[in-house]
Parts: structure tokens; C-alpha cells; sequence
């Protein structure tokens, strides 16, 4: 076996700690107690336990290990965790002027993001296929899955349903994840913990300007009382022009290439937190429309009728208490829904002159599930985690028509459901000694039953944290892979089935002095049945199939420093290699190398901040066998607050160099690349009270 290499950083110390007795319920609680940079104690093993007698030389600046929750579904240091992991926090979002969650995961080690001018799409490790709707990342909020039930889209551009000034902390839990969460967690788990009333206490309002005629404002309220009642209400809206001209080659005997007024974006989102004792209940809705430039799936070109429009609703209610004998029990029950049409305008005729027939694409998915947890202290070294989840996909409805004349090509209506139960222990062989193991089974009405474990064994010792990690997950085929059909561009494949991960890892956690900090991972995994999006020769349709077999070796190396003037930085380098075993070929849009870049500048002590970011990504193979060429990008951003009482000032710009770089297109896509943007700008404004 061949291992790759690297080296990745969490983040610096999350600020919203709280007492033991003042934390919320589910993942936003979180320790603010400081703990020695050795591996706990059996003792510690406790949750939220503080290490009094450490002295100031055993910490770091980084004077609170940062904690995570996802990765054990229950809050734990990192250097406790089975996995490389990373954490953007609130403060840095707001400091490198992060106003998508697509330019959040672009900053992460390992991940890279593309666009389509529809949705984006996450990469991770090498990975990110074509017609890939995200489904291979489980992407979290507030431990609520998002990944919906016909796609198992997660969302990476702006159709991610949170606005990213509402976000505490990201998580990035890199690793295979299906033996606590089943289905999506292949590569890792992306969780976004939101903020709390008692973040704001008050109102906040915002209004942003940028290029492309694109307005953005939130009205927020948050706010905790005195009888323990804790509340966050936000609204925003969004809308962009976008660019009014695309020119596309591909194209240039239709309107000399150019597609005119086809790029505009439009949302609004709400969301709501609202915890009380032991209750936290929280909930959001998203609209978004998108029109779509490039005459996807056989389209027309430069019609402007052809849209996207994408609904996700979810609500969440958790119920979390820890009794007096050291169990800690969560129960949560949640309801999800996913609408989604779109306009697609056709010339079955060909004949290049309206009208056109249109053609309706619609879905709808509601879904409802439950899941118990518990998680108990045993034998004074022992950690045992027991859980059991069930989810039924009630409606898993799938369509596809002309208008006029009406004519109907796919009207799928089905409905699937799974159980599953977990088990993982915490043993601390010794005081500097760890073994992590756990087991998920997962039960489906369509396929059956799948069962996948992972194992870790970590030691740390003073500043140094090693960890040995083996894992599997799997993907269960989706309703859309599986029967979406449409008259001349897709048609169905009812036979596929699971495709699996097997993952082997070295992680390795240092702390260098007092300012710097670093983690390195060495990694590879194999894909087995891989489902794919592929072309039949015979009648040019698109459908999907196990086609592959995928064998992928990396390293990832980050540095990240913090000192007491509030200058920080970090600094990373990922180089992966993925390859087709059956073709021994590099996959398509798998960059092989990845460089970051990150410095914070206090230009006035606490009150401006100056960020900069670059970003290096070397060329990434298409479809037609070409290469996208590599690209630079630098960013640069300004921060104010406290200036004036109440208000804080941002300004971004993007691609500072102007650029020139693309994306790799898919198979819908007649592009072999697809143009990204130049040099951009936004402004901020925000004002609290």
C-alpha cells in the first residue's frame, strides 16, 4: 500500500464559549474551559472537564484546543478526533470577507469548488465528478443533514441555504463518515454550527453592494432572557444581474456566441433557532432562482427562459439532557422538503427560430426521520456511543414534460425508507493512548443492508498528536440516477447499486512554540462500483452505472501561526492523484495540486483588519481530454469594527489579478470549460443594536 502525504490546521479558538451550566442543547454547546496539550486522561475522557493545574507553558496563543462535534456527534478536542480536521471560524469568514459558503471550502486544504453557472459543486481529495450534485460530502447545519433525497445535493454555491453571516464555525471532518452517519459521508463531513440569540443581542441589519448590479441585505434578531429562553430570527435577500453578456465558442454560430441576460441569480432565506432546558428547535426555508447561460442538457442557446428554481425547507427538534450517572441522551426528530422545476426551452426541429417548445422539469421530496443517541461513561476508560436512526422518504416524486404540445416524458412518483443503528468506543488504553472503533448498519427498503466500520488509534504525547485511521462508508444510489428520463438527453438505470470507500490514513497534530500549529495527513482511499455519469454510444444518452474503480494517494500540509498583536496566517499545500484503475487514467476535474495562502493584518490594534488570500490550483483534465489551465487567485479584504459604536465596514476584492480560469464542464454541458469570473468587488455595511 501506498500512502501520499500532508500537513492541515484547525483554526483558531472558537469565541463562543459558555459555562457548563449556560450551554445549549445539540452541537452549538461547546467547552470553554482550556485543556493541556497532552491526550486527556481516562478522567478527562468526561465531557467539558477543564485542566486546572496546567501551566501557561504547556499552552500555546492557541490558549483553547478548538473543539468539534461532528466528528463523534458529540463535542471533543481535535486532537481527540479520528480524522484531519479543520474549523473556519465566524471571525476569519468575516475578516477575509467570505460572502458565499463556495469561498469558505475554497480556503480548506484538500477541498477545491466549481461552478457551472447553475450550482456549485465541492472537490474533496481529488474528487469531484462530473454531474456530482456534492453527493459524495455529507453537508451538515447544526447537525441537520442537508443532502436531499432525490440528488443528495448538499449545496456549495448559492444555493446552500444559510447566510454566511449567520455561521458560529465550520467544520471539516475529512474521512470517511457512514459508520456514524450511513449514506453521503464518503470523503467527510462539512458541519456548519450557526449562531445563537445570545451571539447578536440585539438586532442587526446589513446591506452589501458588488459587481453585476448585485444587492444583498439581512434583518437579524437574537437575543437570550433572563427565564432561559434563547432566540435567533433572520431574514435575507439577494439579487444579482449578473454578468449581461457570456461569450461561449461552443456557440459561436448562434448570436456570434454571446448569450445575453441569461446569468441573473435571485434568493431569499429565513432561518430560526429557539432553545429552552433541554429543547432547541430549529428550522429554515430558501428560494432560489437561477437563470442558466450555457444551454445545458441541449437547450436552446441565449433563450433566456431557461431557469432553475430550487425550495429547501427543514425543521429540526432536539431533545439532549445528561443525567447524574454520566449518560448523556439526544433524541431528534426532523421534517425536510425539497422542490425543484426548471425551464428548459428545446428546438426539436431544429429549425433555429422560435417558437420554441418547453419543456418542465419538477421534482419534489418530502422526507421525516428520527434518531436516538446516547452516550455513556463505562469503567472509567471507556467512552460508548449507542445510536439508532430512521428515516422514511415519503415522497420521492420525479417529472418531465413538454408544455405544447404536452407531452410527458418521465412521471415518477416512489417513496423508500432505512433504518439503522451505530455503536463506537472510546477506550483509553492508557493515559497517552486511544482506541477509537465503531460500526453502523443501515437497513434499506430498495437494495437491503450494508454495514461499515472504522478504526483509530491515537497517541499524543506532549505537542505531538499521531493518529492511525482505516475507514469504509458507502453511497446508496439515488432516485435521479436511478430513473430520471427525459426524451433525448437521460434515460434510466434501475440496476445500480452501492458504491463503497475503503480509506486508510496517518494524521499527525503539532504544536511548534507558542504561535504555530500544525497538522499532516497522509491518505489513500479506493472507490469500488463508482456510479458515474456516462454517454450510450448507441443512442447518445446520458444515465448513470457503476463504471469505476478508483484508487486515489495524497498528502496535505498546513502551517498556521497567532500572535498577541492579532496577526495570523496559515499556509497549506495539497498534492493528490486519483486514477480510473480499469483505464489507468487520471480522473477528469482532479486538480493535482493545490496551494493556500492566508495572512490577517491588524492595521489598527482591534478595529481594521487587512486579510489576504491566495490560492494556486494546477490544471485539471476535462471531458474532451483537454487540460483547464492552472490558475492564481488573489483576494484582498478590509474589516472594520468599532470604528463607530455599533457599525462595522467590509470591502472584498476578488481575483484581484483578473484572472483569466475556468471549470471543467459536464456532460450536459457543450462547453468543454466553462469561464469564471475576473476581477470583482463587494461592500459592506452592517449596523447593530
Amino acid at each position: 500500500m501506498v500512502f501520499a502525504a500532508a500537513l492541515v490546521l484547525a483554526s483558531e479558538r472558537p469565541s463562543y464559549g459558555t459555562s457548563v451550566s449556560d450551554q445549549p442543547t445539540d452541537a452549538s454547546a461547546d467547552s470553554s474551559l482550556d485543556l493541556p496539550l497532552e491526550l486527556p486522561t481516562p478522567a478527562s475522557l468526561e465531557p467539558n472537564q477543564s485542566a486546572t493545574n496546567a501551566s501557561v507553558s504547556e499552552r500555546t496563543l492557541f490558549d483553547e484546543i478548538p473543539s468539534v462535534y461532528g466528528a463523534a456527534k458529540y463535542d471533543q478536542k481535535v486532537h481527540e478526533a479520528p480524522a484531519a480536521i479543520t474549523i473556519i471560524t465566524g471571525e476569519q469568514i468575516r475578516k477575509y470577507g467570505y460572502r458565499n459558503f463556495a469561498q469558505i471550502l475554497d480556503s480548506v486544504p484538500g477541498l477545491f469548488t466549481s461552478s457551472d453557472r447553475n450550482y456549485g459543486y465541492l472537490g474533496i481529495r481529488g474528487f469531484n465528478r462530473p454531474g456530482d450534485y456534492t453527493s459524495r460530502v455529507l453537508l451538515l447545519i447544526d447537525n441537520h443533514r442537508l443532502n436531499d433525497a432525490v440528488y443528495d445535493q448538499g449545496g456549495a454555491g448559492t444555493e446552500m441555504p444559510i447566510d454566511v453571516d449567520l455561521i458560529d464555525r465550520v467544520e471539516i471532518i475529512k474521512g470517511p463518515g457512514s459508520s456514524l452517519y450511513g449514506t453521503n459521508a464518503l470523503f467527510g463531513v462539512v458541519n456548519v454550527i450557526t449562531k445563537r440569540g445570545r451571539d447578536l443581542k440585539g438586532t442587526e441589519i446589513s446591506g452589501e453592494a458588488s459587481s453585476f448590479n448585485t444587492y444583498r441585505g439581512r434583518l437579524s434578531y437574537g437575543n437570550k432572557f433572563s427565564n432561559g429562553l434563547e432566540v435567533l430570527l433572520s431574514g435575507s435577500y439577494s439579487d444579482s444581474e449578473g454578468h449581461r453578456e457570456l461569450f461561449y465558442p461552443a456557440f459561436s454560430s448562434i448570436n456570434n456566441g454571446i448569450a445575453r441576460h441569461a446569468d441573473r441569480d435571485n434568493l431569499y432565506y429565513y432561518t430560526g433557532k429557539l432553545s429552552y432546558g433541554d429543547f432547541t428547535f430549529t428550522g429554515g426555508h430558501q428560494w432560489r432562482k437561477k437563470n442558466v447561460p450555457t444551454a445545458a442538457f441541449g437547450t436552446v442557446f441565449n433563450d433566456n427562459q431557461q431557469l432553475t428554481v430550487d425550495e429547501r425547507t427543514y425543521l429540526d427538534l432536539v431533545y439532549q439532557h445528561e443525567f447524574i450517572n454520566q449518560l448523556n441522551v439526544k433524541a431528534r426528530l426532523y421534517f425536510d422538503r425539497y422542490y425543484y422545476y426548471a425551464n428548459l426551452p428545446y428546438d426539436y426541429g431544429g429549425i433555429g427560430t422560435p417558437p420554441f417548445t418547453l419543456n418542465k422539469d419538477v421534482t419534489e421530496a418530502d422526507w421525516w426521520g428520527a434518531e436516538l443517541t446516547a452516550t455513556k461513561r463505562l469503567f472509567d476508560r471507556h467512552r460508548l456511543t449507542l445510536g439508532t436512526e430512521y428515516r422514511d422518504q415519503f415522497r420521492l416524486d420525479q417529472s418531465n414534460r413538454d408544455i405544447n404540445p404536452p407531452t410527458t416524458y418521465l412521471d415518477d412518483k416512489r417513496r423508500s425508507s432505512f433504518v439503522a443503528a451505530y455503536l463506537q468506543d472510546d477506550w483509553a488504553i492508557t493515559d497517552h493512548l486511544v482506541l477509537v472503533a465503531g460500526v453502523r448498519h443501515d437497513q434499506y427498503s430498495t437494495f437491503g443492508g450494508t454495514t461499515n466500520p472504522r478504526v483509530g488509534l491515537i497517541s499524543t504525547w506532549n505537542k505531538t498528536t499521531v493518529k492511525l485511521l482505516y475507514g469504509q462508508a458507502f453511497r446508496a444510489p439515488n432516485p435521479y440516477e436511478q430513473f430520471y428520463v427525459t426524451g433525448n438527453t437521460f434515460k434510466a438505470n434501475a440496476n445500480i447499486k452501492p458504491e463503497k470507500i475503503k480509506t486508510y490514513e496517518l494524521v499527525v497534530e503539532q504544536y511548534i512554540g507558542h504561535h504555530l500549529r500544525a497538522l499532516g495527513s497522509l491518505y489513500q482511499y479506493n472507490i469500488s462500483g463508482l456510479i458515474s455519469q456516462t454517454i450510450d454510444p448507441v443512442d447518445s444518452k446520458l444515465f448513470y452505472d457503476n463504471v469505476e474503480d478508483i484508487t486515489a494517494r495524497g498528502a496535505e500540509f498546513m502551517v498556521e501561526g497567532k500572535w498577541p498583536s492579532g496577526l495570523e496566517g496559515r499556509i497549506s499545500y495539497a498534492i493528490q492523484t486519483t486514477r480510473n484503475d480499469q483505464m489507468d487514467q487520471m480522473l477528469t476535474n482532479s486538480p493535482q495540486h493545490l496551494v493556500k495562502t492566508n495572512l490577517i493584518v491588524p492595521v489598527i490594534g482591534d478595529k481594521l483588519f487587512a486579510g489576504f488570500e491566495g490560492r494556486y490550483t494546477s490544471s485539471r483534465l476535462t471531458l474532451a481530454g483537454n487540460n483547464a489551465s492552472p490558475f492564481y487567485i488573489l483576494n484582498l479584504s478590509l474589516f472594520s469594527q468599532q470604528l463607530i459604536k455599533g457599525w462595522e465596514l467590509s470591502a472584498h476584492i476578488n481575483n484581484l489579478m483578473n484572472q483569466k480560469y475556468g471549470y471543467p464542464g459536464s456532460g450536459e454541458h457543450r462547453q468543454d470549460i466553462i469561464d469564471q469570473d475576473g476581477r470583482t468587488f463587494w461592500v459592506k455595511l452592517k449596523y447593530r443594536f
